[in-house]
Formats: structure tokens, sequence, C-alpha cells
């Protein structure tokens, strides 16, 4: 532990003594962070909501650049051939290399979030503490990596190549410098096997005010520590101390374990629908005006007595089994998981299941799932949310089964969404009809 420390004070003071490591690790964060501001300061709150992509970039960063870039130099120079010599493990002096530059890109955050509070009043996250446990893991997932680029490299040349081949497909096509509500289909489909995507998911469920904590973020984080813990290994197992030792063929299978993490990930969320915008990623139920509520008319609608969508004048005394459904979904499970809106898309999913499922409760599971949107989301508020995914129909991620209540797979995404768009609907005329004292 004494070498481990001595070894991560020297760190810090080392790439602060180094005027090119304060350059890539303050000042390009920082113009990043102008940039963003110049193209996005007319946002509301200004430039909240490409937070999370500007903490990515500034990670991405230091992970891919900056650390192996010093690794590569240190060991070109005969540096760690002879910490080698001391009696003090090389994993000790690698875990405190990677704890160095976690405390370095936290500043570069830091230095971030204080910069766009004075210059552009950029609110506070709104989870502070949840943001820090988010940096930790991002950093973990980027810097597993950095670790494979700097035993991959010969050079610190060739640690640019390999950095600008994972940076730039990344913030272009990954979701983290370019909006993934930007990207045509298909760059947003690939982005699901970038960690780059999750890495921002994350950041603004921990920043935003629609974002649900981490609790919400549960499968990028999952995704995140997954690619991390793979890397790390993948680079441990490649490691080559000193500059005469060349990459042995067998240790390049290692970097496919690094990459396969990237493509389960990817097939999971493909297999499981998370490849829809997340409703986080830069459109906000919050900014929904007055107007835009006025502008939809819910028009003709099924009868709430018909076979499609129907819902239950009075829910009445419930039997057993909708007594068991509405402690189920009171208690957050399926339907409390994620955003205001997710949660909202949650429990609209659940009536449409029952209700293409031809359910002999489908009318009152939907006044019940009714009754439960209007006791957890203010009045106001829901209407807002309701027209949010009525303008924005590809936002969320739709529920096509429910095994937990003995509803399971076989239904179409696109089917479950229409009849979602259907209770949207009459949720919304129904709230409009009580702002005008006509709904008994």
């Amino acid at each position: 532990m004494r070498g481990l420390l001595a070894h991560f004070w020297l760190t810090l003071k080392l790439n602060f003594r180094a005027p090119q490591a304060v350059v890539y690790g303050y000042l390009v964060p920082l113009f990043f962070l102008l940039a963003f501001g110049s193209v996005f300061q007319a946002s509301q709150p200004p430039l909240l909501h490409e937070m999370g992509q500007l903490f990515t970039i500034t990670i991405l960063g230091g992970a891919c650049f900056g650390m192996p870039t010093a690794l590569v130099a240190e060991r070109e120079r005969g540096i760690w051939r002879q910490y080698r010599l001391l009696p003090v493990s090389t994993a000790a002096l690698v875990v405190s290399t990677m704890l160095a530059r976690a405390v370095l890109i936290s500043l570069a955050v830091l230095m971030q979030v204080a910069v766009a509070r004075v210059f552009y009043a950029t609110p506070w996250p709104v989870h502070p503490a949840q943001t820090l446990v988010a940096l930790m893991v991002v950093c973990w997932a980027f810097l597993g990596m950095g670790l494979v680029v700097a035993m991959a490299a010969d050079t610190v040349a060739a640690v640019q190549a390999l950095g600008q081949a994972i940076f730039l497909p990344m913030v272009m096509i990954g979701g983290v410098g370019v909006p993934l509500r930007a990207l045509p289909g298909w760059a947003q489909h690939v982005a699901a096997f970038f960690p780059g995507r999750y890495a921002v998911e994350v950041f603004n469920a921990t920043c935003l005010p629609e974002g649900a904590g981490l609790s919400g973020a549960l499968f990028p984080l999952s995704a995140l520590a997954g690619i991390g813990s793979a890397a790390f290994l993948a680079g441990w197992q490649m490691s080559r101390w000193d500059c005469g030792l060349r990459l042995r063929s067998r240790s390049r299978l290692w970097i496919g374990l690094a990459l396969a993490a990237w493509l389960v990930v990817g097939l999971v969320a493909i297999q499981t629908g998370r490849t829809a915008l997340p409703q986080s990623s830069g459109a906000s139920w919050l900014s929904i005006t007055p107007a835009q509520i006025e502008s939809i008319q819910p028009g003709e609608l099924p009868s709430d007595s018909d076979l499609v969508t129907p819902v239950a004048a009075q829910l009445g005394e419930l039997s057993p089994r909708l007594r068991s459904l509405q402690q189920h979904l009171a208690n957050g499970s399926p339907a409390g998981q994620g955003d205001p809106v997710q949660r909202t898309l949650n429990l609209l999913s659940v009536a449409a299941i029952f209700d293409i499922c031809q359910d002999p409760d489908e009318a009152r599971v939907a006044a019940l799932v009714f009754e439960l949107l209007q006791e957890k989301i203010a009045h106001h508020d829901l209407q807002r949310i309701l027209v949010f995914l009525l303008l924005n129909p590809e936002q969320g991620r739709i529920l096509t089964e429910l095994p937990e209540l003995g509803l399971a797979g076989g239904l179409g995404r696109e089917v479950v969404r229409q009849r979602v768009e259907l209770y949207a609907l009459k949720l919304l005329k129904r709230l409009r009809q009580e702002d005008r004292g006509d709904w008994e």
C-alpha cells in the first residue's frame, strides 16, 4: 500500500509538471465546453442536456490518449523496467496509475461543471453523489480500454493511432459528440455497441431533472462495468514492461475479449429493444409548452366499452388478482423503472398488453393504470409527459411482455406502441375534461 500511494503521488506530480499533459488534460476539455456552449447555449437550461456528452468526451480523451501515452512513454524510457525491480507488485503500480488518471479526469470534469455554471448558468447535477459514482464507473470502463491501448501500442505514435480509432467513431456515431437524436437510424443501432452511448445515458440519469438516478440506469451501468472488467483483464494479460518485448501473437487474442464485451452488450441492447432513443438524450418533456399541449386533439377514439382499449368507468371492489397487480405496480415493478417518461410508458404498456391479450380484466386494468398515473404524477406534468410521448413516438422503451404477471412474449412492439398511443390519448382527453370540470 505504501508503494501504491507513493507511485500515485509521483504520477500526479509528474503530470502537472508536463505542459503537454496539462494542455491535453484541461485546456482541451475547456475547448470542448466552449464549443458546445456556442452551439447549445440557447437550450433551456443552458448546456444541461449536453453535460453528459462533455463528461464522456473528457473521460474518453484521458483514457484513450492521456494514460496510454504516459505508460508507453515511460516504457520507452525504461522506467517500467526499473519499476519491476522494486519490492512493490506490478499490479499495485498499474492500479495506482489508473487511480491517478481517474483523479486527473475527475478534476477536469469538475472544472467543466464549474465553468459551465459561471459562464452559462448551467444548473448543478441533480444527484451530485450519484454523478460521482457514475464518473467512477465510466472511468473504470474507459481506463480499462486505455490499458489495452497501452499494451497493444509499441510507440507513442501508435498510441495516437489506436486512440483515434476508438475516440473518433465513439464521438461521431457513438452518441457522444453527435447526439443520438441527430444520427440516422442505422447509426443509432450501431451506437448500441459503443460504451460511449451508455456513459452518456448514465450521466443523463444523474444530472438531468427528469433523470431517475442510477436506479433508472442499471443496464448502462452493468454494461460499462462489464466492458471495463473485460478490458482490464485483457490489458493485464497483454502486459509488457520493456520496449524490447514484442506483443506475442497469443496475447493479441486478449484484444478479442475486450471487443467481445462490446459485442455482447450491443446484442443484448438490440434484443431487448434498448436501441430506442432514451428520453434524456436531449429532448425533454419539461420543454413541452401549453401551445403544444393544445395542439394534440384526441379526435374520435374507440369507446371505453369497445373491444379495443376499453377503460372501466369505476374500479369498484378489486378482486384478489387486481389487488395483487395494484400492489405490484405501486411498488415499482415493472412500471416504476426509469425516468418519469419511461415510467408513464411502462404503465401504459401494461394496459396495452392486457388489452392485446384480451384479458377479462383489461378494462379495469386500464382504469387502474390511469389511477396510478394520476396519483404518482402531478396533473399538469402528466399532460406534458403524455403530449411528449405523442409528439415523440419513438422515445423510450415499450414493454412487450410481463412474465411476472403471466403475460409473456409473442407481441409485436409496434402493435403495443399503437395501443399505448390510444391509451395516452384517452388519458389526455380525461385530464382535459377534468380541467373543464365536465368529468365525473
